[in-house]
């Protein structure tokens, strides 16, 4: 039997708008546990902590390492344990890669790399879902070619 704290209770997934971050477009999203948004001070300390976790150059192609496009995504979730920070960026064509960060709840400026091998809750991974979907649309099997502001456009917001 798997221990449930508590039945499911559907969140709000917004879309809190594209940042430019060291030459990075970054599409931020918002899950909280309580209300339709994370708290402010959470949702900055996640736009400074991309930030510096992206790597740089944000554009890179033939360089050392995979090839990446300056493109990526963060979901910021204001969750009922923790402060959750996910930073996906767009590299070798398909692959999505992550650097995760986590803080009390009381302490959302204290961002720090997530001690886990966690890569998502069902929440998160709605919105990486959704983004790969939009990747695979607007880039890899868009049949005019990758389409950058198509992507960055396609955006999700609902309750999962």
């Amino acid at each position: 039997m798997i221990p449930v704290r508590e039945p499911h209770r559907p969140r709000s997934i917004c879309h809190l708008g594209v940042r430019e971050l060291s030459g990075w477009q970054v599409k931020f999203y918002g899950i909280a546990w309580q209300g339709d948004q994370p708290r402010p001070e959470l949702v900055q300390a996640a736009i400074r902590t991309a930030a510096q976790a992206l790597p740089s150059p944000a554009r890179q192609l033939a360089g050392d390492g995979p090839d990446r496009y300056g493109l990526g995504f963060c979901i910021v979730h204001d969750a009922g344990d923790h402060c959750f920070v996910l930073c996906d960026w767009w590299a070798a064509e398909n692959e999505i890669h992550q650097r995760m960060f986590s803080a009390p709840l009381n302490a959302p400026d204290a961002l720090a790399p997530h001690p886990a091998e966690a890569i998502g809750c069902v929440w998160e991974l709605a919105v990486t879902d959704f983004e790969r979907r939009a990747w695979l649309r607007h880039v890899l099997a868009n049949p005019g070619g990758p389409d950058e502001a198509a992507y960055l456009h396609a955006t999700f917001t609902g309750k999962v």
